[in-house]
């Protein structure tokens, strides 16, 4: 059983600088504001020690505890996550390969008491974060495995440049590698009207490089990563970095395709079965 499954929210979250549960506290506003414009401007932005300091040895172990249970499968992938065999023009960025050696954690693997589990579903984190991102409300994915997940990469792999399926991205640190696994990103390279291939191509050829942003433990980082290319560096040392995934949409009832599930989890649930071609998606971008 969790050890946090007695504590509130308050007493997880730093609400003194955080006040989630105060929406008409001028410090909330200033939060907010902070955020929407950060991420306007930057497409990323992130709060810095979102959980309490005294909380994050048991984040960090509640989450290794589970590491474990990630499917684990290196691949060749894009940065658009579809088939590297497609046919595209000789230049495309999407015909560049890498190898993807990150694993996940799925929601159904990760206990309901957890920290990152109780954050997700509550109510009072998930109107915090829709005011952060400016819309009315977020959804939990119905999808019962890439809702909330635990990114694994072991030493001497990587979570090389894609995008994010999801436009809106919330994730949270919990155990940082003893070197390498620099987040990095190219804020708003494409727009859901445009996919830039030859701004993409550019970060891939090495002629441009992404921002790299300093995460801690604890920390909560709020991004765009539909439009945003974005990578993990490459792990070194003998300490995996973990990273929580919580996946909202704008929709109720999203749920990921068959090929996509399978890749990530090595294995799709009837629900994913029930889905496949209903999918509605808000743009006409390749991944």
């Amino acid at each position: 059983m969790s050890t946090l499954q007695a504590i509130t929210l308050d007493q997880v979250v730093d609400t003194d600088r955080y006040p989630l549960s105060d929406p008409g506290s001028v410090e909330r506003q200033a939060v907010i504001d902070r955020a929407r414009h950060e991420l306007a401007t930057v497409g990323c932005t992130v709060l810095p020690d979102f959980i309490r300091p005294s909380l994050h040895d048991v984040l960090r172990q509640e989450c290794a505890a589970i590491a474990p249970q990630a499917y684990f499968d290196v691949e060749t992938v894009n940065v658009y996550n579809i088939a590297v065999d497609a046919d595209l023009p000789e230049d495309h960025p999407g015909r560049r390969t890498f190898q993807r050696g990150n694993a996940f954690v799925a929601r159904d693997r990760i206990p309901e008491g957890a920290l990152i589990g109780r954050l997700y579903t509550h109510e009072v984190f998930q109107r915090f974060v829709a005011d952060c991102f400016g819309l009315p409300r977020l959804h939990e994915l119905a999808d019962p495995l890439s809702g909330l997940v635990l990114n694994v990469v072991r030493p001497g792999m990587e979570h090389p440049w894609h995008f994010d399926t999801n436009e809106y991205t919330v994730s949270m640190l919990t155990q940082q590698a003893r070197s390498g696994g620099d987040f990095e990103y190219c804020p708003n390279i494409r727009s859901a009207e445009d996919e830039h291939f030859d701004a993409v191509r550019d970060v891939l050829d090495g002629s441009t490089e992404g921002d790299r942003l300093p995460l801690r433990p604890g920390d909560l980082q709020l991004f765009k990563g539909r439009y945003s290319l974005h990578r993990v560096s490459p792990v070194r040392g003998d300490v995996a970095r973990h990273s929580a995934i919580f996946a909202y949409s704008e929709r109720p009832g999203v749920i990921g395709s068959v090929a996509r599930t399978r890749q990530l989890f090595g294995r799709v649930l009837p629900a994913h079965l029930a889905a496949e071609g209903r999918a509605v998606r808000g743009d006409k971008l390749l991944d």
